[in-house]
């Protein structure tokens, strides 16, 4: 927090439920930055310093953090699994290809099971969604106050940047743009392949004449709108409850550990370790649910009524 600050718990908490920001501040903002009041003179580019000055920023604004942790998640997990694949002989695997051969074996099961139709896609889309979600709800264990502390240090020692006030996530599943920007592309996949199995006349047919049907042509004209209302809403639900399923179970998750360090301070290594074990299999199931329920969408796009 900012010098001078008090630091209660609910400031703590607010504190570390926001995302380090970049954004554009519009012509005559007044700013109260780290206990300096300014007036933006012209349209800036810049980190916010509040949640103020986030929300000012408006739908222009980017979650820096959330960016770039997502990001080099899954450029960790694609190092894992390029060196897996770099290491893999005709030979007996050691311990670290057994693991990596477990995986593939499980993600494979599952799409065999869930998965009725023919892709050479499904079966790798399924194995990074479950393995990126999964490192990224992994982010959750690491003690709360550890890597922003070290942001923060790093931006004042080497940058000169006051980041006592910025806010700082490392678990990119806790923010709901990250969760439902992978929700959406389920659905945008889900288009296409209807698209790709039906045509565009059969994936129109699939919005326009179902649930409803009728042989009459004047009683089939007008259930069309009323079919493709309903098919809309349920094409939206999907991604949205997707998406908002894993943020909220993620976050609720964060909310803990972050309450739990409020109250403990420098004892929350020692205090969250039950909540931490039980929280394993919920990072775990969720990475599961997501990646399930995304090969059971694709599956039902490509089943022919």
């Amino acid at each position: 927090m900012a010098a001078g600050q008090e630091l209660t718990p609910q400031s703590y908490i607010q504190h570390h439920l926001g995302n380090l920001t970049y954004g554009k501040l519009p012509e005559g903002y007044a700013r109260d930055c780290h206990g300096h009041a300014e007036t933006v003179a012209a349209d800036v580019w810049t980190f916010a310093c509040n949640g103020a000055e986030a929300k000012a920023m408006g739908f222009n604004a980017f979650h820096v953090d959330s960016l770039a942790w997502s990001g080099g998640i899954g450029i960790l997990f694609c190092l894992i699994f390029w060196l897996a694949a770099r290491r893999a002989t005709s030979g007996v695997p050691g311990g670290f290809l057994n693991f990596i051969e477990t995986i593939i074996d499980f993600i494979d099961a599952q799409v065999r099971d869930s998965f009725h139709g023919k892709s050479k896609v499904i079966a790798p889309l399924a194995l990074t969604i479950f393995c990126w979600v999964f490192l990224m709800n992994a982010m959750d264990l690491i003690p709360v106050d550890a890597v922003p502390k070290t942001f923060e240090w790093v931006m004042v020692s080497f940058f000169g940047w006051d980041a006592h006030a910025a806010y700082f996530k490392i678990v990119p599943t806790t923010d709901p743009n990250i969760t439902l920007g992978m929700s959406f592309t389920v659905m945008f996949l889900i288009i296409g392949f209807t698209i790709k199995a039906k045509g565009v006349g059969g994936f129109i047919g699939s919005l326009a004449l179902h649930p409803f049907q009728a042989d009459n042509i004047v009683v089939k004209c007008l259930l069309i709108p009323i079919n493709f209302l309903l098919e809309t809403i349920g094409l939206l639900s999907k991604p949205v409850s997707l998406g908002l399923r894993l943020f909220g179970n993620m976050y609720a998750g964060e909310f803990v550990f972050i309450l739990l360090a409020a109250m403990m301070g420098t004892w929350q290594v020692i205090g969250a370790w039950p909540w931490a074990v039980f929280h394993i299999l919920v990072i775990t199931l969720q990475a599961f649910i997501f990646m399930v329920l995304t090969i059971v969408y694709l599956s039902m796009a490509v089943e022919d009524h």
